[in-house]
């Protein structure tokens, strides 16, 4: 078993694709495809999801600092708050770029 030789064989192999291309007129669901890119493009989701943290972070701060003495838990859920939006903006901010570069847009 020490003596064993590796042996290396080449091979060559032959292959028959059938390359018929049949047109089937128009796309019907182009409009579609442009609106989902359209969408895509103009970032509608991401926009809005941030618009309604900002809404609800606005309202729970203002509650906050209404509150005559704030408890522990209730200063623990502001901040819990206020850290999900730093998520929120690095998740919105550097999206663009590497969704392109997925896409292989770039």
């Amino acid at each position: 078993m020490e003596n064993e030789e590796k042996v290396k064989k080449k091979i060559e192999l032959e292959i028959e694709v059938g390359t018929t291309h049949t047109d089937r007129g128009i796309n019907p669901y182009q409009k579609w495809v442009h609106l989902a890119r359209a969408i895509d493009a103009w970032r509608i989701f991401p926009r809005l999801f941030l618009s309604v943290y900002i809404f609800l972070l606005y309202y729970s701060v203002m509650w906050f600092m209404d509150l005559p003495e704030p408890s522990l838990e209730q200063s623990g859920l502001i901040s819990i708050i206020v850290g999900a939006g730093a998520a929120w903006f690095g998740l919105y901010a550097g999206t663009s770029n590497s969704s392109k570069k997925f896409k292989g847009e770039e």
